[in-house]
């Protein structure tokens, strides 16, 4: 499974209005040949005790309709 990188920053861009408002922010760390997306929570975000929440509610929600390749998304 190929994902584009392109793809999947377009995504995140639309999370990240939210996680900015609490002063966090995501980066895209890689993208597995699984489609297992991985990122890197920063700011408030990175410790934050609803970050994985966060990721799943927000983050790993958008990606997965905005790229239906994508399979997961993890935090590292």
């Amino acid at each position: 499974m190929n994902i584009e990188r392109d793809s999947v920053e377009k995504a995140l861009d639309k999370t990240r209005a939210i996680l900015r408002n609490d002063g966090g922010d995501v980066e895209l760390v890689d993208i597995t040949e699984d489609g297992v997306v991985k990122v890197k929570l920063q700011g408030a975000c990175n410790g934050c005790p609803m970050a994985t929440m966060t990721l799943k509610s927000v983050i790993e929600k958008v990606l997965k309709q905005e790229v239906p390749e994508v399979t997961a998304v993890e935090s590292v």
